[in-house]
């Protein structure tokens, strides 16, 4: 993992600690421009970290994203949040990693 993918490890670590969610996410548009975002579970409104990331990219404009990470106690990528990375990206890795920031594996395809 390069200086700027571990960049996204670490803030999405940050977006996950700042509220004590479940997982923290971060995305890198093609502009090299990064948007973080934690899970949200509301009543009426449950979002993967992943999901909101991609979400907020989108909604400033990104037409392509260069690389993701996701910071997750579980072992595996959810299915929802890496389908919202491939809706702007065929390519981009997407990182998994740990609380602890330790890579647990990537996602390239």
């Amino acid at each position: 993992m390069d200086a700027e993918d571990a960049k996204l490890v670490l803030l999405a670590r940050g977006a996950r600690a700042r509220i004590g969610a479940v997982e923290g996410a971060a995305v890198r548009d093609q502009d090299g421009r990064t948007y973080a975002a934690a899970s949200v579970s509301l009543p009426s409104l449950t979002v993967t970290a992943l999901q909101l990331a991609v979400a907020s990219a989108a909604a400033a404009g990104a037409k392509r994203l260069e690389a993701a990470a996701v910071v997750t106690e579980a072992s595996t990528l959810d299915g929802a949040g890496y389908a919202a990375v491939r809706d702007l990206s065929a390519d981009a890795p997407v990182h998994v990693a740990g609380p602890d920031g330790k890579l647990i594996g990537t996602v390239v395809e």
